[in-house]
């Protein structure tokens, strides 16, 4: 039996874990009749299989997706989606060949639902990833440039933290126009993620009106340049899913 030494040092070096199945083994005489070996594989895999999913669980909850989607919950009737489509991007190659998704479609189409269950699939492959909305990204910029205290290090950790993240899932993009220099800021984070990380971009929009919105100058012209030409855009449809939900589960 594992003496309480062992315990303490076990826990110690955080694995508790194995302090569990050990003790569980220690209560199942069919399993204490097995070879060392066997009785090692069992514990190694279910520590593995512990700290992978905690460490799944999370990249989950950091990412803060707005809901929490599963790609195989996706409704496909009476949407122009491509199941196909859908289903190669959940394998999340797009983010390790840097492609970004643009997710165009009316409010209530599901464009966010589908954003976060693909970033949930990459967190599930260990991917990184950190959804939020244009506003709070714009007002984040607005917070750092506004404190005295921080100054140009706040602005470039800021941009920095955007730049990294493997996934970056901005929902209602351009719901709001830009200034001069929110422009910059959001040039610098995609021109610093450009053909490096994917960016998924939730927007009622069509490209042919990002121009204006994003400021009709240089700064708009680049960002999009840094965007469209490396991006795999889905049409969302105009099915109101939330009228749709709500009526599956009302009837």
């Amino acid at each position: 039996m594992i003496d309480q030494e062992s315990i303490r040092k076990l826990r110690e070096m955080n694995f508790s874990e194995m302090v569990e199945i050990l003790m569980a083994q220690q209560q199942d005489t069919e399993i204490l009749m097995e070879p060392f070996d066997s009785r090692l594989e069992r514990a190694i895999e279910y520590v593995y299989t512990c700290k992978h999913n905690n460490k799944i669980a999370r990249m989950v909850n950091g990412a803060k997706f707005r809901f929490n989607a599963n790609i195989h919950d996706l409704m496909y009737e009476g949407r122009s989606l491509d199941r196909h489509m859908i289903n190669e991007l959940s394998t999340c190659s797009f983010i390790r060949n840097h492609t970004n998704i643009i997710l165009q479609g009316f409010t209530g189409s599901g464009k966010t639902y589908i954003a976060c269950a693909l970033g949930k699939a990459a967190c599930y492959n260990q991917i990184r990833t950190l959804y939020i909305r244009y506003e709070d990204l714009i007002l984040k910029y607005e917070e750092v440039k506004n404190d005295d205290t921080r100054g140009r290090t706040g602005l470039a950790k800021l941009i920095n933290k955007f730049s990294s993240i493997p996934l970056l899932i901005i929902d209602e993009w351009l719901m709001d126009r830009l200034s001069e220099e929110e422009a910059h800021f959001i040039f610098e984070i995609v021109e610093r993620r450009y053909d490096t990380a994917s960016t998924i971009f939730c927007t009622q929009y069509r490209q042919s009106d990002w121009l204006e919105r994003l400021g009709n100058d240089t700064h708009a012209e680049a960002i999009m340049d840094r965007i469209i030409h490396n991006a795999v855009t889905i049409e969302t449809g105009e099915k109101n899913m939330r009228e749709a939900l709500s009526k599956k589960y009302l009837f």
